[in-house]
């Protein structure tokens, strides 16, 4: 009835080596390395996209009050309409 899906083909003069899951650490050297990794990445991205996030942040805050202000009724618009 044919081959098992993981035998499908033969490759030859190619060694694979695997480990069980079970055997292997979830979590090796997580804190001792990847902890310092993440805050080395950080400090070195920050500087890169803080500057842009926070122009971005006040031109969109700017706009915001002017949309706002432009809403609004004047008075001295309405005091010739009596």
């Amino acid at each position: 009835m044919g081959r098992h899906f993981g035998d499908l083909a033969k490759m030859r003069h190619i060694i694979t080596y695997s480990i069980s899951p079970f055997e292997q650490r979830a979590f090796p050297n997580y804190f001792s390395k990847g902890v310092p990794n993440v805050w080395r990445r950080f400090t070195a991205s920050i500087f890169k996209i803080a500057p842009p996030m926070i122009l971005m942040y006040l031109t969109y805050t700017w706009g915001t009050h002017i949309h706002e202000q432009s809403k609004r009724k004047s008075i001295t618009d309405l005091e010739n309409e009596k």
